[in-house]
């Protein structure tokens, strides 16, 4: 089968949604699939071999402060798009952005059957403008993102059972969720041969994976290491890039954390190796649709600590609730977590190992044969006339379509003006 993934950061290997997006790709390949990548051409790291370019959209005022934070929105270049969409026999789009539902109206329009995934929740979005509380946004943002793509689309991966419940609870009435993990690769696994390096041998080692930004809470940890009993005994390692490095250093200095703070973007060989030797991996997080990264850390052989936000997916790992979730935004209430397990290092011991058996579930392979059965099942209903395009064809889809045909038009025009970015 050739399948088309669209997403607008795909070059970003700091997002979550990329490492989830290039590791099913890969495994699809793996299984005899062809998979193509359509995302913004400002490529990070190795690119994917097949992969279609678009320039980086330009936001006034915000702009370095969008890059830094690891998410790209890209312009809609239609040559490109149609020239990934043909011949495809089946599309994936990732978030409920203008590039996805520009290739669904396309496929559509072609016949090919279209699938989607709920990546993020809308407080990934107004969590930049310090707006995550706010019920009333949160859930106009929601309905937004329902009305412009997944009513249109029948299949969604959901990363996660709290993803689904979200979509029964705001009557996504239309869709069929499919409850499939991001998985972790068999790369990440128990070595026995890792050991803490020589300047933490002394040390409780407390890790934090993911992007520095607001809506990921690293300040917790901090806050929580700083004020707690044991905090000549703390280190805290945070990996990852973002917008809240100078923050995060500055406000360790500050709460006179006593051992710096280790902020580092690691490779994948570094970050397992350190998942290994840690203590304790701590996910502060408000908002999370799943969590690769503790996955990750439990595949490794390392505890969790998890926040218990409501709209954290994370949370569902914690096998003992009352020692392994700590009341979210409350780094009083983290740091007695903490503490607990420092007190009992018996009990932690026997906690990795329970952790470590049931890591086994998050195994990568399962999850990509699920994925596989969706868009099995996509292809099978467009056949008989069954998927949700067809049972529900709406008025407003041409006139849009209308709009991508004078669009087109202008851009084939005078290209000069849509090709660079802004």
């Amino acid at each position: 089968m050739k399948i088309l993934f669209a997403l607008e950061c795909a070059n970003q290997p700091t997002n979550g949604t990329t490492a989830s997006c290039i590791r099913f790709a890969k495994e699809l390949e793996k299984k005899g699939h062809e998979v193509t990548i359509i995302g913004c051409d400002r490529i990070v790291g190795e690119k994917y071999h097949r992969y279609y370019g678009l320039p980086k959209y330009h936001f006034p005022l915000a702009d370095k402060a969008i890059v830094k934070d690891g998410f790209l929105l890209c312009k809609i270049i239609y040559d490109t798009l149609y020239k990934a969409i043909e011949g495809q026999d089946l599309v994936h789009v990732f978030l409920p952005y203008k590039l996805s539902n520009m290739c669904r109206l396309i496929a559509q329009e072609k016949g090919i059957p279209v699938t989607t995934a709920f990546h993020i929740v809308p407080q990934n979005n107004t969590a930049a403008i310090h707006l995550g509380w706010s019920k009333l946004i949160n859930g106009t943002v929601l309905y937004c993102f329902k009305r412009y793509l997944y009513n249109h689309i029948k299949y969604v991966h959901c990363p996660s059972q709290m993803a689904a419940d979200i979509m029964k609870k705001h009557h996504f009435k239309y869709n069929v969720p499919r409850v499939i993990s991001n998985g972790v690769i068999p790369f990440f696994k128990k070595l026995d041969n890792v050991s803490k390096p020589e300047q933490y041998k002394d040390k409780f080692v407390v890790m934090m994976c993911g992007r520095l930004a607001d809506e990921k809470r690293q300040d917790l940890l901090i806050k929580a290491a700083a004020r707690s009993k044991y905090n000549k005994k703390i280190q805290v390692i945070l990996c990852g890039q973002g917008p809240n490095h100078d923050h995060l250093v500055k406000l360790a200095k500050r709460r006179k954390l006593a051992n710096p703070v280790e902020i580092k973007f690691c490779s994948h060989e570094e970050l397992r190796e350190i998942m290994n030797y840690i203590d304790l991996y701590v996910h502060t997080s408000d908002y999370e649709i799943e969590g690769i990264a503790a996955m990750e850390a439990i595949t490794c052989g390392a505890v969790p600590l998890i926040s218990n936000h409501p709209v954290c997916a994370t949370k569902e790992f914690a096998i003992d609730k009352e020692h392994c979730l700590f009341k979210h935004g409350s780094p009083k209430d983290l740091a007695k977590k903490i503490e607990w397990f420092m007190d009992h290092p018996q009990e932690l011991e026997e906690m990795k190992k329970l952790y470590l058996e049931d890591s086994k579930k998050y195994s990568l392979a399962p999850q990509v044969d699920a994925l596989e059965q969706m868009f099995f099942d996509a292809v099978k209903d467009i056949k008989e006339g069954k998927d949700l395009h067809t049972l529900r064809p709406r008025k407003k889809d041409k006139r849009l379509l209308k709009r991508i045909y004078r669009d087109w038009a202008k851009q084939k025009k005078h290209p000069e003006r849509y090709l660079e970015d802004d």
